[in-house]
């Protein structure tokens, strides 16, 4: 095992002596050799500021329960210039911190599982993943009823053609040998690799696989599939999203595992880190060299979703997730205005200082983050948000309301407020709660003052 570099020490903080080998031979050989590595209370350029306490929506919930009464005398329907609205949307949306947008813009997309409850229908993810047969008119079934409650048609109805699409490639997890698994309706990365040695044993099988990635990432008779599409106009789908460093390697060597690796064996930690970025960033070149894309003028910006951030400390995180998200951003994101988006739906207020030195020009934040806070820690960057999730699938009609106007007044001044849910749409949110919230943004949400 190579020995702890310097550098990943000062990641950490710990002062650096003589490299010592995490392996040589003999009894004095150290066998935790960061034991003297303090992953507690971060300081300096790491230190959080102090949180501010919750706030309340008290002072919001007279002008709520006006809306909903509103809206309940009105058979359920929010009263909202649809017309107007979408206008003033599609103005907003384009530039969230413009100066002369008309009102705050709207983020929530409703999700195809949203179709289950509004339509009365038995919940079924599986069959809805795969069948599409079942799906697109239960799609249109939906947009009928959006189209008369919102104004707009909000799921896609066309039908996929087979014809036109690129056989499955491979991805990170497949490099590193996690196997993907439809498990209580969605997807879960199994865990390949259990203990130390097992971890050292898989990256070094990684190492190997890094050397000719391409052979590994692309299935039997992509080249002939890759030039009949590309006669056709159709492009291969390229890489600029994946699930975060820490959430990934979670799956891979489990939630534990990782944060003793990190605590006891930052070396192997490191090691494990660096060759994360390394397949992704062999990924994203050899399906950009698929696409045609030379290095430079390869499309810019990157995402990550990276829940399980929340559970390391500053440091911990700074060692391990951190350089990842660096080293892509980087590469893919490296200028002012690129894309660089984290979505993190847990809370994760500890590390907003970390992630503030990334320059994130988007984010997804928990419900437990303020928009003051993480205003505070990242100036540039979009914010999505910051309505509860459980808020809006479970039709709490005033405190939907009185989420957005809690959220406007801290975005006003700064603005680049995009009002979401702080996390995923789910099954149970409904398209009177959409636009309850239309309605609250176009009667307290304007930044030009009409109403």
């Amino acid at each position: 095992m190579p020995a702890l570099r310097d550098e990943d020490r000062r990641r950490v903080g710990l002062n650096a002596p003589a490299p010592v080998e995490i392996d040589s031979p003999g009894p004095t050989a150290p066998t935790a050799p960061a034991a003297a590595v303090d992953f507690g209370r971060p300081r300096g350029k790491n230190a959080a500021m102090p949180r501010e306490s919750p706030i309340s929506l008290e002072p919001y919930m007279d002008r709520a329960q006006r809306l909903v009464r509103d809206a309940h005398a009105n058979g359920g329907l929010a009263p909202v210039d649809l017309e107007r609205f979408w206008a003033d949307q599609e103005i907003a949306g384009a530039d969230p911190f413009g100066r002369n947008i008309p009102q705050c813009p709207l983020g929530i997309h409703m999700h195809g599982e949203c179709v289950f409850d509004e339509l009365g229908v038995a919940a079924d993810l599986a069959r809805y993943e795969r069948d599409e047969d079942w799906r697109l008119p239960l799609h249109k079934a939906y947009n009928d009823k959006a189209e008369r409650i919102v104004g707009r048609r909000l799921l896609g109805e066309r039908r996929s053609d087979p014809s036109r699409r690129y056989p499955p490639v491979k991805g990170l997890h497949d490099v590193f040998e996690a196997r993907n698994e439809w498990q209580a309706g969605s997807w879960w990365l199994r865990q390949s690799a259990a203990n130390e040695d097992e971890l050292a044993r898989l990256l070094d099988r990684v190492e190997k696989r890094l050397e000719d990635l391409r052979s590994f990432l692309l299935p039997p008779g992509w080249d002939a599939e890759r030039d009949r599409l590309l006669a056709l106009g159709v492009t291969p789908p390229l890489y600029r999203h994946q699930r975060g460093p820490v959430t990934f390697a979670t799956s891979v060597y489990g939630t534990e595992n990782l944060i003793l690796l990190i605590h006891d064996r930052p070396d192997l930690a490191v090691r494990f880190g660096d060759l994360i970025l390394r397949a992704m960033l062999g990924i994203a070149a050899a399906l950009d060299a698929e696409a045609g894309y030379a290095v430079p003028a390869a499309p810019r910006g990157f995402s990550f979703c990276d829940d399980n951030c929340m559970l390391l400390t500053p440091p911990m995180y700074e060692l391990f997730g951190y350089p990842i998200l660096k080293g892509i951003f980087d590469r893919y994101a490296p200028d002012p205005g690129d894309r660089r988006f984290q979505h993190s739906d847990s809370e994760m207020a500890h590390l907003l200082p970390v992630l503030g030195r990334l320059n994130l020009t988007g984010v997804n934040f928990g419900p437990a983050l303020t928009v003051g806070e993480i205003r505070r820690h990242l100036p540039g960057a979009v914010i999505y948000g910051q309505l509860a999730p459980f808020t809006f699938c479970r039709n709490q009609e005033r405190r939907i309301v009185a989420e957005f106007c809690r959220d406007f007044d801290q975005a006003a001044e700064s603005r680049g407020l995009v009002f979401a849910t702080a996390g995923s749409v789910n099954n149970g949110s409904r398209l009177t709660g959409l636009r309850l919230i239309l309605a609250a943004i176009q009667r307290w949400g304007r930044y030009d003052g009409a109403s």
